[in-house]
């Protein structure tokens, strides 16, 4: 009997090494599937943060190809993610990116659902941290756009958006309490059209290739009272070589304008997020319009795992300044990748990005664990 059960561990522990040893393989496999199948990763999310607590969650991406047999047909995503924190704060995010056979659509779409709390510095390019306001934010977005092919890599789309905020103050007498225009939040319907030229080899993981985007959205006054009525324009170009087999370098440029008479604060244009000006709190400068741009080079050493170094300037402005090309903030970083599906060139990626040292202030950064590349 006792011979048996040696055996029986035995066993067991040699298959537990063999299926270890098998995902290890995987994990760093330097090959590519080519089926085209699609692929399905999840990822927890964790964090601490003294406004919210422990918080906790699962995030994952679905990607597959409407159709397997075009090898030009791109790779439609879906993003998903759900967290929330012992202090009982929540997010929920769901995004689409979806195009259809022979690439002759393409459809946008993301619904977001957030009641978490976070911090106000006020208007502007030079705000300081000591006017730190402790806010929370409810927040509801739903926004769809839908663009055809009418030429080759030419597109041309119609958006609707909805979003709804709503802010409560956890501290009295800070900086949120200065004159603010819908301070207590409000309702807003975008309806707007996009034009976009796209040559890039891939929508994942570029390797050449360009892409511009520009959308304007109008704001009728369809809520009454003070919310929101005016328009907004963004454009976002990026421009992909590739110096040599597996070194990649990009460009991206980005401007968001907000065109009205009464603009409501939590609709202008914010710095820094995981995507662009990585290193600054999401929000710390905002103003009615925002102007960025980054390189990123690319190392992808191998087909699961790669790492980047990147760099961008930045800046936040009100419509009457003048002086567009001063007062720019930096931002620098390195970062590493993880292919989960090389073929569609999907990654997990972790990026740590450094900005601006202000008198009296730390030195801004911040840490970012994402799907996808940030451009």
């Amino acid at each position: 009997m006792k011979k048996l059960a040696l055996t029986v561990v035995i066993f067991c522990l040699a298959n537990t090494s063999f299926a270890q040893k098998k995902l290890i393989e995987r994990i760093f496999s330097n090959e590519k599937d080519t089926t085209r199948k699609a692929s399905f990763m999840p990822i927890p999310v964790f964090g601490y943060a003294q406004e919210t607590g422990f918080e906790f969650g699962l995030g994952s991406i679905y990607s597959f190809y409407v159709d397997k047999a075009d090898t030009n047909n791109r790779s439609s995503n879906f993003f998903g993610a759900a967290s929330y924190s012992t202090k009982k704060t929540y997010n929920v995010t769901l995004r689409g990116d979806a195009w259809t056979k022979r690439n002759d659509y393409h459809f946008i779409g993301e619904i977001r659902f957030r009641n978490m709390p976070f911090n106000f510095y006020g208007i502007g390019n030079n705000t300081s941290h000591i006017d730190e306001d402790k806010l929370v934010q409810r927040m509801v977005k739903v926004q769809f756009d839908a663009e055809k092919a009418f030429a080759k890599n030419t597109y041309t789309g119609v958006s609707i958006g909805f979003e709804n905020y709503k802010f409560t103050d956890q501290e009295v007498g800070g900086v949120f309490n200065n004159s603010l225009r819908d301070k207590d939040g409000g309702s807003v319907l975008f309806v707007g059209l996009s034009q976009s030229y796209d040559t890039r080899n891939s929508n994942n993981y570029p390797t050449k290739g360009f892409f511009g985007r520009i959308s304007y959205q109008y704001a009728p006054a369809i809520f009454g009272g003070n919310n929101f009525t005016g328009s907004q324009i963004k454009v976002n170009v990026r421009n992909f070589w590739s110096l040599a087999p597996k070194i990649v370098l990009g460009v991206q440029g980005l401007y968001h304008t907000v065109q009205s008479s009464n603009t409501s604060f939590y609709l202008l244009p914010q710095m820094g997020n995981d995507e662009m000006m990585r290193g600054y709190y999401g929000g710390r400068y905002r103003d009615e319009n925002l102007l960025a741009a980054q390189a990123e080079i690319r190392y992808r050493f191998m087909e699961r795992l790669g790492m980047i170094v990147f760099g961008g300037a930045g800046k936040v402005f009100a419509n009457e300044e003048t002086q567009l090309l001063k007062n720019f903030k930096p931002n620098y970083g390195i970062g590493g990748r993880y292919f989960f599906d090389p073929a569609k060139g999907l990654s997990v990626r972790l990026d740590y990005g450094i900005g601006e040292k202000r008198t009296n202030e730390k030195r801004q950064s911040g840490f970012y664990i994402s799907f996808a590349e940030a451009f």
